[in-house]
């Protein structure tokens, strides 16, 4: 039943809130129910009012009242607490697979203080922040990111039960989120293509760290392959050492899709790591993909294109 119900529901909040990129929560976007501690108080109300009827005790039927009375002040408080609030997308930055991805919400008020006010995607604990009066916060929540392309979280719950914890006021807002998720990368072998045409090699000479000629030995940093190790220097004493290759100017460095063996993934995960890896060197690349070629270039601009086309390689636009 609540398989069936649910593409009813979401068409419905569809048309009762909309995506968009701000949304203010008011009447027609906040709904109130009792929360189980508020359920629970309600059954215990019911109990002293049969209690108050059948011994006729009048100070049994004044503390119902009085109880029963507070529980509908409670209501207007909870729904007050969220409503005026402005919810705005506040974008977040591109990760890897597996890594959480960071969504930013900014909180702001156009008049009252909003207390306690929680934010979140079930299962998933949500984020409990306070709102000062005519003020603005910033908050972030994360979702896992599992697989690469687009990741759109949909709809973000916004609740409160401010102040009695009786009832809990809720709203569920799709802010129009999305960040870009690129493959995990996967050392391997080095997968690339140097120089497409056929020139000669006359004339050529070591520029830079490659994968044509051995230039020799350095010393190890965090992020080189451990494929280049040198054990047998390490065996000597001589610590970690890696070897260094040179590539030859006057061809271009391309790391080329139909080079590698694998499944797709794996594929997209390998030459995610070789883009990081000469990005970090400041080593000119180009990539190659099927449909998809991006020039020789280096830099953050031409690193950001590399990741970006790895990440939507056969999606759908």
């Amino acid at each position: 039943m609540r398989t069936a119900l649910r593409p009813l529901w979401a068409r419905w909040l569809a048309r009762r809130i909309p995506p968009a990129a701000s949304v203010r929560l008011n009447q027609r976007r906040i709904f109130i129910v009792p929360s189980r501690v508020g359920a629970a108080f309600a059954v215990a109300l019911v109990l002293m009012l049969l209690v108050a009827i059948n011994y006729q005790n009048s100070l049994a039927y004044g503390l119902t009242f009085l109880l029963m009375a507070v529980f509908v002040v409670a209501i207007l408080h909870t729904y007050r607490n969220l409503a005026g609030l402005v919810l705005k997308a506040g974008g977040g930055g591109a990760v890897f697979v597996g890594e959480q991805a960071v969504f930013r919400v900014r909180l702001e008020s156009r008049g009252r203080e909003h207390q306690a006010v929680a934010l979140g995607w079930p299962p998933a604990e949500l984020v409990l922040h306070d709102v000062p009066r005519e003020g603005q916060c910033e908050v972030e929540v994360s979702l896992p990111a599992r697989r690469r392309g687009w990741l759109r979280p949909g709809r973000l719950r916004v609740e409160s039960r401010f102040p009695l914890g009786l009832l809990v006021a809720w709203s569920w807002v799709d802010l129009d989120q999305a960040v870009l998720v690129y493959p995990r990368p996967l050392e391997g072998d080095l997968p690339v293509s140097a120089g497409l045409g056929e020139d000669d090699d006359e004339g050529m000479r070591a520029r830079g760290q490659g994968a044509d000629d051995f230039q020799g030995l350095r010393d190890y940093q965090p992020g080189d392959s451990k494929r280049r190790l040198d054990w047998k220097a390490y065996s000597r004493g001589q610590g970690l050492l890696v070897k260094d290759f040179a590539m030859l100017s006057g061809r271009d460095l391309w790391l080329d899709y139909e080079s590698l063996a694998g499944d797709s993934e794996m594929r997209l995960s390998l030459l995610c790591h070789w883009v990081l890896q000469f990005s970090a060197r400041q080593q000119p690349f180009g990539l190659q993909l099927p449909g998809t070629s991006i020039a020789a270039d280096v830099g953050e601009a031409h690193r950001d294109a590399c990741l970006r086309a790895l990440a939507l390689f056969g999606q759908r636009p």
